[in-house]
C-alpha cells in the first residue's frame, strides 16, 4: 500500500489558510476583556483547535471532493499529482475530524458544540449532497460564519469561562463575517476555469469577473462601515478612527483591483485582508478596553 508523504500531507492541509480563524478566534478572546494570564491555555488550545484541527480538515474535504476540479486549475496539487495515492485525501479528512473533535473535548461543552458546528459546514461546503460551494453565495457564506464569525465567537465564550459574549461582541462577528464573504470571492478568481466547466457557481463564473470584484469589494467594506459607526456610537472613537483609516486605504486599493480582478485579486488579497483583519484587532481591544473600564 503505498503511503503519501509528509510534505504532500502539509500541502494538503494547507497551513497558509488557518490563520483567518486562529486570528478571529484570538479577536473574539481580546473582546471578552478577560485576563489572559489565567486562561493562555484555553486560549493556545482554541487557536490550535481554529486553525491546525478544524481549518486543516476543511482544507483536506475540500481537496478530496474537489479533485477533478483541481485536475483543471491546479494540477499540482497533491491528489490529482498523484502525490497523494490512492482514497488518502479522504482517510486524512475523516482522521483530522475526529481529532478535532476530541481537542474541542477540552475546550468544554461551547467549545465542542462550535468545533461541531465548523466541521458540518466544511463538510457541507465541499461535499455531496449539500456541496454549498455550488453556489457562490451560499459556499461563501459558510466559510464567512466557520471562519470569522464562529471563531470570534468561541474564543469569547471560551475565555468567559461558557457565558455567552454580549451583544456588541455578536454584533461585530456577525459584521465580520459578513465581510468575510467577499474575502472568499477573492480566492475564486484564479478558478474561474475549472469551475466554469465543472460547474461550480462561485460568483466569478455566475456574475461575471468585474461585477464579481465589485461585489466583493462592497461585500468587505459595507460591514467595516457599519463597524466604524458602531464604535463611534459606543465612545470608542479613537478605535473607531483607526478602523477608518485602515477601510480607507482599503477603498484606495480596491479601485486597483476592480480594474483587473483576475490579475490583481491574489495581490489585492493579500494587502486588502491583511488590512480587513487589522481593523478586526481594533475592534476587538475597543470592547476590552470598555470591559476593563466597566
Amino acid at each position: 500500500m503505498a503511503y503519501p508523504a509528509p510534505s504532500a500531507v502539509a500541502e494538503l492541509l494547507k497551513p497558509i489558510t488557518w490563520f483567518p480563524p486562529m486570528w478571529a478566534f484570538a479577536c473574539g478572546a481580546v473582546a471578552s476583556g478577560q485576563n489572559w494570564s489565567e486562561r493562555w491555555a484555553l486560549v493556545a488550545l482554541g487557536v490550535l483547535l481554529a486553525g491546525p484541527m478544524v481549518c486543516a480538515t476543511s482544507q483536506a474535504v475540500n481537496d478530496w471532493f474537489d479533485r477533478h476540479v483541481d485536475a483543471i486549475n491546479e494540477p499540482n496539487r497533491p491528489i490529482p499529482s498523484g502525490r497523494m495515492p490512492g482514497r488518502w485525501g479522504l482517510y486524512i479528512a475523516v482522521l483530522w475530524t475526529v481529532l478535532s473533535l476530541a481537542v474541542a473535548l477540552t475546550l468544554g461543552p461551547w467549545g465542542f458544540v462550535a468545533a461541531l458546528v465548523g466541521l458540518a459546514l466544511a463538510w457541507a461546503y465541499s461535499a455531496p449532497p449539500l456541496r454549498l460551494k455550488r453556489n457562490g453565495w451560499w459556499g461563501n457564506a459558510a466559510c464567512g460564519i466557520c471562519y470569522e464569525g464562529l471563531a470570534w465567537v468561541t474564543g469569547a465564550i471560551v475565555m468567559a469561562g461558557g457565558s455567552l459574549p454580549d451583544g456588541r461582541s455578536l454584533a461585530l462577528a456577525a459584521l465580520y463575517s459578513l465581510g468575510a464573504h467577499g474575502i472568499m470571492t477573492l480566492n475564486d478568481f484564479k478558478s474561474v476555469e475549472g469551475d466554469r466547466r465543472m460547474g461550480i457557481g462561485s460568483l466569478p463564473v455566475r456574475l461575471g469577473e468585474e461585477q464579481a470584484a465589485h461585489m466583493a469589494c462592497w461585500m468587505m467594506a459595507a460591514p467595516q462601515f457599519v463597524v466604524v459607526v458602531l464604535l463611534m456610537s459606543w465612545q470608542a472613537r479613537g478605535h473607531a478612527l483607526a478602523v477608518g483609516a485602515l477601510l480607507a486605504v482599503q477603498l484606495l486599493l480596491m479601485r486597483r483591483f476592480v480594474a483587473d480582478p483576475h490579475g490583481r485579486a491574489t495581490w489585492y488579497s493579500g494587502l486588502g485582508v491583511t488590512l480587513y483583519v487589522s481593523g478586526m484587532l481594533v475592534s476587538a481591544f475597543a470592547l476590552r478596553a470598555a470591559a476593563q473600564a466597566g
